[in-house]
């Protein structure tokens, strides 16, 4: 396949909004960057996605939320002109791999015939079924970053949304090869300081870390939560954006509560870097937590330098977005979208659904047609 104009779309646990971005890929290379936008879910969205965390499809609120997710990409998606596939990753409400299931809401098969373009979506269900965490999914994409970039070296992403997510990336080896990559979940990010900020003073986030760094980060606190196992279990390994609520820091004045969530975090990704096979290069933060100055300000203890993602001419607001066209071109190239140092499958995995016509980009020998859809969940090493 030649490179493609594909249009990504994520929206976070952080439920801020969406973000959508068009990509050229073959799947593999970046060929070049393309057009980003965003829209804000309005404040009744944002209720009404609160209100079905944790939810299993079925359960009340769940299909409001879902088409809560539907409509506020359809106009986002509507601005851009029609690619040649999408890459929809929908609003994730429940994760629970343990449990063998992960729920994002939305349905690509909606977006297809209304936008008339074919939709790559449930990108997380196949790698959970087969025994995968279903997370990190951007590690693919971070790779051919690095490449893009001219990484010489190994580099580290950390994605600081809801939860905080690090791919350790080592761009001398192709992307399927052992030890090329890996990825998991650090630890929480801005989903409890955002929950604070929502509870105490009726804001979505931090501002500019204001509320942190007004208080005092309880020590006994943090080193009390990095006892929780998950900081111990070898990666790969995943969180739901919910993990932590009820621990101590929320009973904390609001102030010395988002402090303390400062150093958790900072302290978690530190955590993290003594699990990966060699210190990175440099560590490249994205995510709306780079926006905030006192964690970044906390992420400059670490041990190797720390940077924004634009230091390497990358854009932190799109990159999520960004990694969901580069997958959706994966998947209509039967590519693993997953692999056993990403999400712990077993063996490197092309999962997803695609809705829609997607006449010769499509190969009719990858994925069997179910219900109108191709469902594309086959394992496969290169």
């Amino acid at each position: 396949m030649d490179a493609i104009r594909a249009l990504g779309a994520m929206s976070g646990t952080s439920l801020d909004g969406v973000d959508a971005a068009e990509l050229v890929t073959d799947g593999e290379t970046i060929t070049a960057f393309g057009k980003s936008s965003y829209v804000e879910y309005t404040t009744q969205e944002r209720d009404a996605l609160r209100a079905a965390l944790g939810r299993w499809p079925g359960a009340a609120g769940v299909a409001e939320a879902a088409r809560v997710v539907e409509d506020a990409h359809l106009r986002l998606l509507d601005g851009f002109a029609r690619p040649e596939v999408i890459g929809f990753h929908g609003q994730t409400l429940a994760h629970d791999p343990a449990g063998g299931r992960t729920h994002q809401a939305g349905n690509g098969r909606r977006l297809a015939t209304a936008l008339g373009a074919p939709v790559v979506w449930d990108f997380r269900s196949a790698d959970v079924a087969a025994g995968g965490e279903g997370a990190p999914l951007a590690p693919a994409f971070h790779h051919a970053c690095a490449r893009h970039v001219g990484a010489g070296h190994a580099v580290a992403f950390l994605n600081l949304g809801g939860v905080g997510n690090l791919t350790w990336v080592d761009p001398a080896r192709p992307m399927a090869a052992e030890g090329a990559l890996l990825a998991f979940d650090t630890g929480p990010a801005n989903a409890p300081i955002d929950d604070l900020c929502q509870r105490h003073a009726g804001t979505r986030f931090d501002r500019d870390g204001a509320l942190a760094r007004q208080g005092r980060a309880r020590t006994d606190l943090v080193q009390g939560l990095l006892r929780h196992p998950y900081f111990d279990r070898r990666p790969p390994k995943s969180l739901d954006r919910d993990a932590w609520n009820g621990t101590p820091i929320d009973a904390l004045p609001p102030t010395d509560a988002a402090a303390t969530w400062v150093a958790v975090i900072a302290a978690s990704v530190a955590r993290a870097l003594s699990q990966c096979p060699a210190p990175p290069e440099r560590l490249l933060v994205t995510g709306g937590g780079r926006r905030n100055p006192a964690i970044m300000a906390a992420l400059d203890a670490l041990p190797v330098p720390v940077a924004p993602v634009e230091d390497a001419g990358l854009d932190g607001d799109m990159l999520e977005a960004q990694a969901f066209a580069f997958l959706a071109v994966r998947v209509l190239r039967s590519l693993p979208t997953s692999f056993p140092g990403t999400t712990g499958v077993a063996m490197p995995l092309c999962g997803g659904r695609v809705a829609g016509d997607t006449g010769a980009l499509y190969d009719p020998g990858a994925g069997a047609r179910q219900g109108g859809e191709r469902h594309m969940a086959g394992s496969r090493s290169r």
